[in-house]
């Protein structure tokens, strides 16, 4: 029996969800707290209902009681977390994938409670940003090996070098994990594909997963001092003031002295200096200095003492603003942007701060442009020594700030998407060869934009990160999934239990009567990879990963419900 699911919050990514689950032929129902235009049919149908997704009354209408999964995949976490508690009130057992912005409390709910999976859009979705400003021509990712590898879609052309290449040439490659093979004719697994010699043909597609590398950020000598030069031009420039203050300040001091000393001869070079800079610093001293001179003197004593207050009142602001204000940080943080091959992050919200922490655990150079300067992940930015530049990127200068020039990518991934388009236009009209990405929240619209602005991607975080929610409500927490050719799969890893259907079978047979598709094994903390993984007898104990369409996990519910047993992590 198929599980039943039920979708609350259906906007945008929860429609996506629930649209997914429908097309995979799951019995799902969905819950939203208001009509949309795009709902009307599914509510004629009554497979959605209307009302509030924390109350007792709605989630009963919608079967909370016999459901077996329960998505939140509302935007509000409030919201989500209220759903969540009065779920687990009328269904103890119930399986629940939460969408949370807040990490933390995400991963304190999953340890706590049992079958809850947190999840996240920005941090399902920023991989595969990153993944295409490194260069990939990344649909999605994969866990493995505590890595995320890319996973990309090659298409058979007549120009493909891949073409009329045999399978198993591609399968033994420990650099490379084929995922799934779609063939033009005659419809054939992956495994079956592989161990019969099989050549690839014009059309066929195949889905595969290469694992990432590491870059070595190496700044030479000459690079860090090039740094440092750029960086004192920049202080050397907001110091002038300063310099021009100070300088007027001594100037007005040793006029005053030079005065004192002048008319009267009796008054030493030391007593004059002394009272100059009492009188103009407001500390006072000396003062038969001024007493003992003539009116004229005393008039210029008042002068002095006025143009001193104003010069010494520049003085310490100038001094205030740059020991105790931002100048020093400036000056260091322009120190730091890179001249070449690093990548520019257009707004630090919940994608780009993921984007950031991907691409510096690639080991890249990053450089931040933000505009707020209350921003709540500017502290987490600078902790990994990353410049941040606060100012509006779609304007020429700060995108000249951060050399744009040299860069070798520019993330456009604000919060909006015209904010998006206009930074990508404008790199694109400073620095034509650098590459650009852009974050759009409309799946259409962002084919459409990638094409008529010739940007290099336009990518949509709904559009990515809803399989992988669809993909968990099918079959336990996923180590990656794709869709394609309106065909949504999974990669897992199982355990292999005494009950397990798989359990003292080859796993090359288990793979041509399943139609999935094993990755690699685990057994007895040793790995098998490539042909010597066919041949393999499952034992209990092993850890099989492998991947299969979603439509195809019905069978393990069917067969074994209570002997498969998923492994989290």
């Amino acid at each position: 029996m198929k599980p039943r699911i039920i979708v609350c919050g259906l906007g945008r990514t929860g429609f996506k969800v629930y649209s997914l689950l429908k097309q995979q032929g799951a019995m799902v129902i969905g819950i939203n707290d208001r009509p949309l235009p795009y709902l009307e049919a599914e509510i004629a149908a009554s497979h959605i209902l209307i009302g509030d997704m924390c109350a007792a009354s709605t989630l009963i209408a919608a079967g909370i009681q016999d459901a077996h999964t329960l998505i939140l995949s509302s935007s509000n976490d409030h919201s989500n977390l209220a759903a969540l508690t009065q779920a687990r009130v009328l269904n103890p057992h119930i399986r629940i994938i939460n969408r949370l912005f807040n990490e933390s409390l995400g991963d304190r709910l999953d340890h706590i409670l049992s079958d809850h999976f947190s999840m996240s859009v920005a941090a399902l979705s920023a991989p595969v940003f990153a993944f295409s400003a490194l260069g990939n021509r990344a649909i999605g990712q994969l866990r493995l090996f505590d890595q995320l590898w890319p996973i990309r879609e090659e298409y058979i052309d007549e120009t493909h070098p891949w073409r009329g290449r045999k399978l198993s040439d591609l399968w033994d490659d420990t650099s490379r994990m084929l995922i799934y093979y779609l063939p033009a004719h005659q419809q054939v697994d992956l495994v079956t594909a592989v161990v019969s010699g099989r050549h690839l043909q014009l059309g066929d597609r195949l889905i595969i997963a290469t694992q990432p590398r590491i870059q070595a950020v190496q700044n030479t000598f000459r690079q860090q001092m090039i740094r440092m030069l750029t960086g004192f031009r920049y202080f050397q420039q907001h110091i002038r003031p300063m310099i021009l203050v100070t300088l007027f300040l001594f100037l007005t001091i040793f006029a005053a002295t030079f005065t004192y000393m002048m008319v009267n001869a009796h008054v030493s070079a030391a007593d004059a200096l002394y009272f100059s800079v009492g009188m103009i610093t407001g500390a006072g001293g000396a003062e038969e200095v001024a007493e003992l001179s003539p009116d004229s003197i005393k008039v210029f004593t008042v002068m002095m003492m006025l143009v001193g207050a104003a010069v010494i009142g520049l003085f310490y602001a100038l001094l205030n603003d740059l020991v105790l204000g931002t100048r020093f940080q400036d000056f260091w943080n322009k120190a730091r942007i890179p001249h070449r091959h690093h990548y520019i992050i257009c707004g630090l919200g919940a994608v780009g701060v993921q984007i950031l922490r991907q691409l510096h655990a690639n080991g890249c150079e990053v450089v931040v442009i933000e505009r707020d300067p209350n921003n709540r992940f500017l502290n987490m930015a600078r902790s990994l020594k990353v410049p941040v530049i606060q100012g509006d990127a779609n304007i020429a200068a700060t995108l000249q700030t951060a050399y744009l020039s040299g860069a070798s990518a520019v993330l456009a991934v604000t919060s909006d998407d015209v904010t998006n388009i206009d930074i990508a236009l404008t790199v694109k009209g400073i620095a034509p060869r650098v590459k650009v990405i852009v974050r759009n929240q409309n799946p259409q619209f962002a084919e459409l934009s990638q094409q008529v602005f010739d940007f290099d991607a336009v990518l949509s975080p709904v559009e990515l990160a809803a399989p992988s929610f669809a993909a968990a409500a099918l079959g336990g927490r996923v180590l990656g999934n794709g869709l394609t050719a309106d065909i949504l799969w999974v990669a897992l890893s199982t355990l292999i239990t005494p009950a397990h259907p798989f359990c003292g079978r080859l796993i090359k047979d288990v793979a041509m009567d399943s139609d999935l598709v094993p990755l690699y094994l685990e057994a007895k903390r040793q790995t098998a990879h490539g042909w010597n993984l066919l041949d393999v007898e499952l034992n209990p104990g092993d850890v099989l990963y492998l991947t299969m369409p979603a439509t195809h996990l019905e069978q393990l519910w069917r067969t074994h419900p209570a002997s498969i047993s998923l492994r989290l992590t």
